[in-house]
């Protein structure tokens, strides 16, 4: 009988949520309004030659890496983010290696460095999800040859200073250090280019599933210091992007009103969001990223079964660490916060919260005497 690899028949299998799931998904932080139209116009313009012969992605590259201000040599278009973080841990890692994550975080940086045979060392975020700075240093070793970071992180919204993100990879020499950018339209704030100022061994993942609501076709970008990423390139498949997401990108990338947009949505209904859940005394992560974590508590499961008897999806996250009771809440296009705020409003007295009643609210932020 054949046998895998150790590392890999350890692994636990991914169960789809895709199946039979009618509703607002609001649970794997989708664009809820779709992509851009410019988009859907490439795809309409599509000819059989173009979904028939394979499709180099190097001239697409080349425009990605001037839409990010780089040289082309620096980028690596990657089938998703997920593939990007696959092929990262494949180059660097070997097994017996060791990298370090700050947990809770994205789950898709652990199958992919457990797959490589290496050991994962897991350092719990710190009380109210604060990042572990001096616990994570205090962890590197001649062993630590990857180091992985979503900044926004998922599922918490939580993010981690430019400063910080390179005191770790300068402590961190000789491992590789991914920063996963999957939320960067969100928050706005970015480490490219810090391979240029004196941190070589820092990268940078990017995704178009989430503001470009582009995830059916799966795109993403890695990008870093040249001669590491030749590195990555050795191990990717010469055609792993399929030729409709590399036609489609370039109107994704021109139409950046769009995006800019449906950020300005989210950014808005997360706020609406959040003081919806204070208003029924629900406290919310401190979110830069396009979802809420919201601290249901005991009622989590019941909570989420309601929510989508009305037609909403939410995200239970209590098998996290450290995430036990705590729902992730994807934010969407206004009229979808509206439909979310409604149910919230049905829900969350049923399971037992409280709403503060006007005068309480006046009494709490009335200036002292």
């Amino acid at each position: 009988m054949l046998k895998a690899r150790e590392s890999v028949r350890s692994l636990p299998a991914y169960q789809s949520p895709l199946v039979a799931r009618p509703g607002l998904r609001l649970d794997l932080n989708e664009n809820t309004a779709g992509c851009s139209p410019q988009v859907l116009a490439r795809l309409r313009e599509l000819t059989v030659n173009d979904v028939g012969y394979y499709r180099e992605r190097e001239p697409i590259e080349a425009l990605m890496a001037s839409h990010l201000g780089l040289d082309s040599t620096e980028v690596l278009l990657t089938n998703g983010a997920d593939e990007g973080i696959h092929l990262f841990a494949e180059t660097f890692l070997d097994p017996g290696d060791e990298a370090l994550l700050v947990v809770p975080t994205f789950v898709t940086f652990e199958t992919s460095i457990a797959a490589t045979g290496a050991r994962i060392v897991n350092v719990p975020c710190e009380a109210n999800f604060g990042f572990p700075l001096e616990r994570l240093t205090a962890g590197i070793n001649p062993r630590t040859r990857l180091i992985a970071i979503a900044n926004p992180n998922n599922p918490t919204g939580t993010v981690v200073s430019g400063e910080t993100l390179a005191e770790i990879a300068r402590r961190a020499p000789d491992a590789a250090v991914l920063i996963d950018e999957a939320y960067f339209e969100y928050y706005g704030k970015t480490m490219l280019g810090s391979w240029r100022r004196g941190l070589p061994n820092l990268f940078v993942a990017r995704t178009f599933s989430k503001a470009f609501g582009m995830a059916g076709l799966r795109v993403g970008v890695l990008a870093g210091n040249a001669e590491h990423v030749d590195q990555i390139r050795r191990v990717t498949t010469p055609f792993n992007v399929n030729a409709v997401a590399l036609a489609c990108l370039p109107a994704a990338l021109a139409d950046a009103g769009y995006v800019r947009e449906y950020v300005e949505q989210v950014r808005r209904g997360r706020e609406q969001v959040r003081r919806e859940l204070a208003r029924w005394n629900v406290s919310c992560c401190p979110s830069e990223a396009a979802f809420l974590l919201a601290n249901i508590g005991p009622s989590h499961e019941a909570f989420v079964r309601k929510m989508d008897a009305r037609g909403v999806l939410v995200h239970d996250r209590s098998l996290d660490y450290g995430c036990e009771g705590w729902v992730r809440i994807s934010i969407g296009k206004t009229e979808h916060t509206a439909r979310l705020i409604e149910a919230l409003g049905e829900v969350l007295p049923e399971i037992g919260a409280t709403c503060w009643r006007d005068e309480e609210i006046s009494r709490l932020v009335a200036p002292p005497n």
